[in-house]
């Protein structure tokens, strides 16, 4: 049975969401996961957090291995497939959920169903709670990373190689905060390297293109850097940690929960 989270918003309409943790978030920033509770909760949500959930089988089917990404994503269609809305803080893993599973398990009209239900966590402020501003304070420069799936699969922004009239979700609900100061990176929405199994076969590759994101964040005068996917934070913040940077890293919903604490 999911585990149902206390409500503890300030009334108005409630809508149910299943909340889907990647791999990353669980193992190795929970905090990540609470803050995204929060952030729901504040905003008039009731979280459901199904135990069963597993992996989304990004991993395998990235790898070439999509028969072992199957199983995974009638799993998640199972399990997720009785919530009106499912909202994950990470990017790639959505776009695996919404634009790769009828790829893993062509023809399912169930596993179609749950993939135009699932939602990155910014997203499903602006375009489902029609969130514009979050009130809160986060007095700091702040330089936004835009992960590959995230900007490209997602649109969470218009991207600069497009012509169309510019738009970012996460920097809208970023630049709604009190004190904040969003720098004006040189390549904004450049890979910084991570791409899962990328990372490992052409580790001399990542790592240069890491230092390049970490390079342009710097000289824009960041104090942090954050992003919607812990997979690419992570990567850049092993670079800056092994490195000793000044530079701190936050996913946006650390930032926006905190804010509003």
């Amino acid at each position: 049975m999911p585990l149902v989270l206390p409500l503890v918003s300030d009334g108005g309409r409630v809508t149910e969401v299943g909340l889907f943790i990647p791999c990353y978030v669980d193992q190795f920033y929970p905090q990540v996961g609470l803050a995204t509770v929060t952030l729901l909760e504040r905003l008039g949500c009731r979280v459901r957090y199904p135990e069963a959930q597993t992996c989304c089988g990004q991993p395998m089917a990235n790898a070439g291995a999509a028969a072992d990404a199957a199983p995974l994503a009638e799993r998640f269609a199972q399990i997720f497939g009785q919530y009106p809305y499912v909202v994950c803080p990470s990017g790639s893993c959505v776009s695996m959920v919404r634009n790769h599973y009828r790829d893993v398990l062509p023809g399912r009209p169930d596993v179609d169903a749950v993939g135009t239900r699932t939602y990155e966590l910014c997203e499903f402020l602006v375009d489902v709670l029609h969130v514009d501003a979050i009130s809160g304070r986060f007095a700091h420069r702040v330089g936004l990373h835009q992960s590959c799936h995230a900007l490209r699969e997602l649109r969470l922004g218009s991207g600069t190689e497009r012509r169309v009239p510019r738009f970012n979700k996460v920097r809208t609900l970023l630049a709604s905060l009190e004190g904040i100061t969003l720098v004006e990176l040189g390549r904004a929405d450049e890979c910084c390297g991570f791409g899962g199994v990328f990372s490992v076969e052409e580790e001399a590759v990542s790592c240069a293109m890491g230092r390049d994101r970490i390079s342009d964040h710097l000289q824009a005068g960041a104090e942090f850097i954050t992003g919607v996917d812990v997979s690419c934070l992570m990567h850049l913040d092993g670079l800056l940690r092994r490195e000793k940077r000044p530079l701190g890293v936050r996913h946006v919903a650390e930032i926006l929960a905190g804010a509003v604490s």
